[in-house]
């Protein structure tokens, strides 16, 4: 198996160590609106973490500082052994290793959706053409739109396109994968496909750190649930521990709201 393809037995008995660790970590917006107050998280290789709660808890402006796409002022965060600094080295390294899915698709529509996944690694992974081509093809295999690959964006659904975004994220071969509510945007019957290709890309091993009110997803996929509300966290659990018997009343009030 080559170190671009999809292995869809996921190995979780061997000792995993630590990719992510978010420490203390405190951003302010404008000085005064405190978005994120001391969080603290560490997730592991090949685990995968779903981060629920309600609208402005910070859940996405985490996340997306874990990939300098947002600064924040006080803390550290360290990815793969690199420390995320203002160095602009540091952030390039970090980008290389950290895929990115987001709420909207965020396709150039000018181009096919094979030039869409191998935009990035021609130019910067510096591939030859030929072996960029190569690997979306076998990625547009995997995520189900192989049929797609000349086709533009406009010309797909909505799940589609979500999928197109995952293939263009997984082209860089990155070690970590983030997913800021990639169904938000969807419409309902286009949902599954897309949680569908995420399952089958948490089986095969990466290390995921989602974002979404998908309980089915959280439950069936996640090895730990986390809960976010007012920049803190509030609680992290097994998914069974977290929906079955959650431990902070906040916890409670939320899975009131949504389950």
């Amino acid at each position: 198996m080559t170190d671009y393809e999809i292995d869809t037995k996921k190995n979780k008995s061997k000792a995993s160590e630590a990719i992510i660790i978010a420490s203390n970590v405190n951003k302010w917006y404008d000085n005064n609106f405190h978005v994120l107050k001391g969080v603290d998280l560490t997730v592991y290789e090949r685990e995968v973490v779903v981060i629920m709660g309600p609208s402005g808890s910070g859940k996405s402006t985490f996340i997306r500082t874990f990939n300098a796409l947002e600064p924040y002022q006080k803390g550290s965060i360290e990815i793969d052994g690199i420390k995320l600094s203002d160095d602009l080295k540091n952030v390039d390294a970090i980008r290389r290793e950290v895929g990115m899915v987001f709420q909207q698709f965020n396709l150039f529509p000018h181009l096919t959706v094979l030039k869409n996944v191998t935009l990035a690694p021609v130019w910067v992974r510096r591939w030859k053409k030929a072996k960029a081509e190569e690997i979306a093809m076998q990625l547009l295999e995997k995520v189900g739109i192989l049929e797609q690959a000349h086709k533009y964006p406009s010309q797909l659904s909505g799940g589609q396109q979500q999928r197109v975004a995952i293939a263009r994220a997984l082209a860089m071969q990155p070690k970590i994968m983030l997913f800021d509510e990639p169904t938000s945007a969807l419409d309902p019957e286009m949902v599954r496909e897309v949680l569908d290709t995420m399952r089958t890309l948490a089986n095969s091993g990466m290390t995921m750190v989602c974002v979404t009110h998908e309980v089915g997803f959280a439950r069936e996929v996640a090895d730990r649930v986390v809960l976010m509300d007012s920049g803190t966290i509030v609680e992290i659990a097994t998914p069974e521990d977290f929906f079955n018997n959650p431990q902070e009343e906040r916890t409670r009030q939320f899975l009131s709201q949504i389950l």
